[in-house]
């Protein structure tokens, strides 16, 4: 069947699918200036797809089936990564197989990007009518396709100039209604990352205020969810995706006064400085999807677990839509009273917490130490971004 004949028959009661795919690409050109003696160096071009090769397996304690980086429409009943057919590099590559006549198989992730700074996409895939694009650019244009790779491996390539307030886009491969199977490997977006997260311990304002942060959220009690909301205290819960997906309501409770927020604290706590710079991208990225999915509002705060962060960690947290990648200066948990730094609590000092059988009684006593400096609990969100 010709290509006309075949979109005729299909694309008009899929219109709107196709219409929301979109495209990617090329590395921003440096810009020299008549007065400079030499150009401006370019900003290094990376590659800023999470698990591009489908190399990195999911983080303990992700969902059952979950492919790192990658969210599929149709999970684990349509999408896998697979080892047995020859993968374009490596040694595995996403194989999808679209389970009824309404699903093209979609398999996408959230991008960060630079405002007005062109990006190359690029992917190899193998199939019929599969489709790269991205939306959310701010100049959206049409997804690179290829009606077929006959058996072989083709790559795609496409490309996008982000807007002025774009700072993320929405890359996407998927396959076309009831045309089969389609592998995908090695997908790029190739381009300037954004700079670094900023990571601080306090926030730096002489307002006379702190910042009421709970991590974790595996006990969670009554006596604490009262103690909150009596009280009407801003907290910013940094939940892991697995407890926060177990009981979602709690944690839409205790961050219901305002300047309450949900943030991101990696899929499986594991000390950040041990893994890669991709492996550190794969655990934030995935529980800032975790948590978007779950309370429809992305992070923007990462929380190292331990504390623990170096270099790599400020790039992977903002590769990830991270600005701020935030510790403590005060430490309330089951009981105690630390203050790390000399004194009682400062203008601006962050106060860790944890979601503990004790939190009902470690609110009060924190509660109770900033009432004693003068100060009283504000948002956090209000005060970072």
């Amino acid at each position: 069947m010709s290509l006309s004949a075949h979109l005729s028959t299909r694309l008009t009661a899929r219109l709107s699918a196709l219409a929301a795919s979109v495209a990617l690409v090329a590395a921003a050109a440096p810009v020299a200036t008549a007065a400079a003696p030499a150009s401006t160096p370019a900003a290094p071009v990376v590659n800023l797809v999470t698990n591009p090769g489908f190399e990195l397996p999911a983080p303990n304690l992700s969902d059952w089936g979950a492919i790192a980086g990658w969210n599929c429409t149709g999970g684990p009943a349509e999408a896998a990564v697979t080892t047995t057919a020859a993968p374009h590099g490596g040694t595995s590559a996403l194989t999808v197989a679209p389970a009824n006549a309404d699903s093209t198989g979609e398999c996408a992730q959230t991008v960060s990007v630079q405002p007005n700074t062109t990006y190359t996409a690029s992917a190899w895939v193998r199939g019929s009518f599969v489709y790269l694009g991205a939306t959310g650019t701010g100049h959206d244009v049409a997804p690179a396709w290829t009606e077929s790779t006959g058996g072989g491996w083709q790559q795609l390539t496409t490309q996008f100039t982000t807007g002025p307030n774009a700072r993320s886009v929405r890359l996407y491969v998927h396959g076309w209604y009831q045309e089969g199977p389609f592998s995908v490997d090695d997908v790029h977006v190739d381009g300037p990352a954004p700079a670094p997260a900023t990571p601080l311990g306090s926030v730096p304002t002489t307002d006379k205020v702190v910042f009421f942060t709970v991590d974790d959220g595996w006990t969670r009690t009554p006596e604490a969810e009262k103690f909150i909301a009596d009280n009407q205290l801003p907290i910013t819960a940094f939940p892991l995706p697995m407890p926060a997906g177990t009981d979602p309501g709690f944690f839409q409770r205790v961050t219901a006064a305002p300047g309450s927020s949900i943030q991101d604290h990696s899929v499986s706590h594991t000390d950040p400085t041990t893994l890669t710079l991709a492996q550190q991208q794969v655990e934030i990225c995935d529980a800032r999807d975790a948590m978007t999915r779950a309370f429809g509002t992305a992070p923007t705060v990462f929380r190292p677990p331990y504390f623990a962060w170096n270099a790599d960690t400020l790039q992977a947290a903002a590769n990830c839509g991270m600005r701020t990648v935030l510790t403590a200066d005060a430490d309330f948990s089951w009981g105690t009273s630390n203050i790390w730094h000399p004194g009682a609590l400062q203008p601006g000092d962050v106060v860790l917490m944890h979601w503990t059988d004790t939190l009902a009684t470690d609110l009060p006593r924190a509660l109770a130490a900033a009432r004693a400096a003068g100060l009283k609990p504000a948002g956090l969100i209000d005060y970072l971004h």
